[in-house]
């Protein structure tokens, strides 16, 4: 990335932002072809989930923020449960005292990815959208039949993590070449089985993925292989709707995603470090407003946040003025709090979409860690997740394990109005990372006027472990001021500067906003990732 100003991307009718140039081209295509916000979202999340395997494909989850035309935002929670035979004992008889990482045992939640695309389906219908389905997995398809060329970050991961995912069942036939070597960005990967199923599903639907042949195949395959979800499993889930978290700000409304996602987490960040009446972006107030802010946040999320069926507090109570204040008042302006405190990693893609009738989308989907639990089902090409590692084996835990149970999800989609009238979707990949990120572009963008490319583009920062990475201090980018880096750690701080001038391991931020009365709408996307954003 550049030193040079980041522009974001003006259009008329309507804009999509996404981590990778192929995904943006097909909800850019889909847009142009008259299609609306939400179906232009399913057509890049389609098409992503094949180009960008590493960080999403159809064996994850998914969660959405979508506003219609007349204001209303709603939600969709598209994330899966522990299988019926995914208990406790189930992993100590199997000799393990915290449940493996990658492997069959690693894929122990029912994808719910594609039931949140057949809720958004629906929606987009009912917003006026008339795009058959199989259009939406045309590009998707195409791409998975033709080859996909390795890009830079799939390359780099595959080879970091090869030893530990190697042995999996279906990784090295899927994403090693036929000598068993990591592929050279650029070499095209070809995914037929992947293809064979979205065009299944774009014949028959996206319930078959659960209740049809798809699903019949996938739980077929999981249980030869040895993980504890079934049939049963998969024929019983449905996403499902819920009304989204909400924070009121001075110049701005706030929504995100609630539990078992942190959007709790962002905004609490954002309302804590606007009550500490910081004048200017980037300076030391900022950065330690911000840092700290997101100290008060983790703690309260990891007291509180947990499958929504199991919750013990209301996640409103700490959105309330009161509460907002106190965790302000607790906050010294030039001394750190004392950290680490245990961290959450994850793997995601954002994508954004807005049209001129008024739909605007924040989607975010995941297999949490890179590649997952790098489990591919060989009859359907599935990759799946190993999103149910966050669980605990201990029963006294905040999400412990049994079944039916949803996992702590560090996916948060963003969406805000403000006062002049822009509604802003946001969001980023990067675990722990994604509420201090969404925060920094929020801040910049809605608070200090930044313009909207710079606000996501501009140097960041990150306290505790993130996308991969182990480590739980604040690690800062070269580019940031380094007056403000030495302030920082004069303050308390652990300070890391990072020997990149931007790194990806601060995420891939994007954002898209509708302008009020006819003024267009704009795209951005990180400059870190390699995607960005298209219009028409």
């Amino acid at each position: 990335m550049a030193d040079h100003l980041h522009e974001s991307v003006r259009a008329g009718r309507g804009i999509v932002a996404a981590p990778h140039h192929l995904a943006v081209e097909a909800g850019r295509a889909v847009l142009e072809e008259g299609g609306n916000a939400l179906e232009a979202t399913l057509a890049a999340a389609a098409a992503i989930a094949v180009v960008y395997p590493h960080m999403t494909q159809i064996g994850g989850d998914g969660f959405w923020l979508i506003r219609d035309p007349k204001g209303r935002v709603g939600y969709i929670e598209a994330t899966g449960y522990a299988g019926a035979k995914a208990t406790q004992a189930f992993y100590r008889d199997r000799g393990h005292d915290v449940i493996p990482p990658r492997g069959p045992l690693a894929a122990l939640t029912v994808p719910g990815q594609i039931g949140g695309w057949q809720l958004a389906l629906e929606t987009a219908a009912a917003l006026g959208g008339r795009m058959p389905m199989r259009r939406l997995l045309e590009a998707a398809i195409g791409h998975a039949r033709a080859g996909v060329p390795v890009s830079a970050s799939q390359h780099r991961l595959t080879q970091e993590k090869r030893a530990e995912l190697a042995p999996v069942p279906g990784f090295a036939e899927t994403f090693l070449d036929a000598e068993g070597k990591v592929p050279e960005p650029g070499a095209r990967l070809r995914f037929e089985r992947l293809a064979d199923t979205l065009e299944h599903l774009g014949r028959a639907g996206f319930d078959d993925y659960y209740r049809g042949d798809v699903g019949r195949e996938i739980a077929a395959d999981l249980e030869r292989a040895g993980s504890p979800v079934t049939r049963e499993d998969l024929t019983a889930y449905r996403a499902l709707r819920r009304e989204p978290l909400k924070l009121k700000l001075a110049n701005m409304e706030l929504w995100a995603s609630p539990p078992p996602t942190q959007g709790l987490a962002t905004l609490i960040i954002l309302g804590v470090f606007e009550r500490l009446g910081v004048a200017a972006p980037e300076g030391f107030a900022h950065l330690h407003g911000l840092i700290e802010a997101t100290k008060r946040a983790f703690l309260i999320r990891d007291r509180v946040v947990t499958d929504f069926d199991h919750l013990t507090r209301d996640p409103a109570a700490f959105l309330t003025p009161a509460a907002l204040a106190r965790e302000a008042a607790a906050i010294e302006p030039r001394q750190a709090a004392p950290w680490p405190h245990p961290a959450r990693r994850g793997d995601t893609v954002w994508l954004g979409a807005t049209d001129q009738s008024g739909i605007t989308v924040s989607y975010i989907q995941s297999i949490y860690w890179e590649f997952g639990a790098g489990l591919v089902l060989p009859a359907t090409g599935v990759l799946m997740q190993n999103r149910g590692t966050s669980f605990s084996l201990d029963p006294r835990a905040r999400n412990p394990l049994m079944p039916g149970r949803r996992p702590f999800h560090t996916l948060n989609p963003g969406m805000a109005q403000l006062a002049d009238g822009r509604v802003v979707a946001y969001g980023t990949m990067g675990g722990e990372g994604q509420p201090q990120t969404n925060a920094a572009v929020v801040s910049r963008y809605a608070m200090f006027g930044v313009p909207l490319g710079e606000a996501v583009a501009r140097p960041r920062w990150v306290l505790g472990r993130t996308w991969g990475s182990d480590l739980v201090n604040l690690r800062v980018e070269g580019a940031i001021d380094s007056a403000v880096a030495e302030a920082l750690e004069r303050a308390g701080h652990d300070v890391e500067v990072l020997p990149d001038a931007y790194s990806d391991m601060m995420g891939h931020a994007g954002a898209v906003v509708l302008h009020p009365e006819g003024a267009g709408v704009e795209g951005t996307h990180d400059p870190r990732a390699d995607g960005g954003a298209a219009g028409v």
